[in-house]
C-alpha cells in the first residue's frame, strides 16, 4: 500500500493556521503546533473581548456623564432618572459625547431634565 503524504489538504490546513499567526513573536508564528496554540487562544480573546468592549465604553460614557452632571450641580443617577421621566430618549454614548464636544448642549439637556431651575 503507497503511503500518502496528504500534501495539498495538510499544507493548506496549516496555511491557514500561520496565516492568521502573523505578527506573532518567535515560533509562534514559525512553527505549526505552537502557532495552533497561539492562535487558538488569540480568537479565545477576540471573542471575549469584543463583549468586554462594550461594557468598558458603557462605563467609560456613564463616568464622562456623571462628571459633566456634577459640574451641572446634579448627580447621574438622578439626571437618567429626570430623563427618563421626562421622556428624554438620548443614549449614553450621545450623551457622553455631547458633554465633551458641547457642554452648553449638555446644559440644556440637564436643564430640560428638570435637573436645574
Amino acid at each position: 500500500m503507497p503511503r500518502v503524504t496528504r500534501g495539498f489538504k495538510a499544507r493548506r490546513r496549516r496555511n491557514k493556521i500561520l496565516k492568521l499567526a502573523k505578527g506573532f513573536r518567535g515560533g509562534r508564528h514559525r512553527l505549526f503546533r505552537t502557532a495552533t496554540e497561539a492562535v487558538d487562544r488569540a480568537l479565545c480573546y477576540a471573542y471575549r473581548d469584543r463583549r468586554v468592549k462594550k461594557r468598558e465604553f458603557r462605563q467609560l460614557w456613564i463616568t464622562r456623564i456623571n462628571a459633566a452632571a456634577q459640574q451641572n450641580g446634579t448627580s447621574y443617577s438622578r439626571l437618567i432618572g429626570a430623563m427618563t421621566k421626562n421622556s428624554i430618549e438620548l443614549d449614553r454614548k450621545v450623551l457622553s459625547n455631547l458633554a465633551i464636544v458641547d457642554p452648553n448642549a449638555f446644559t440644556a439637556v440637564v436643564r430640560t431634565a428638570g435637573q436645574l431651575h
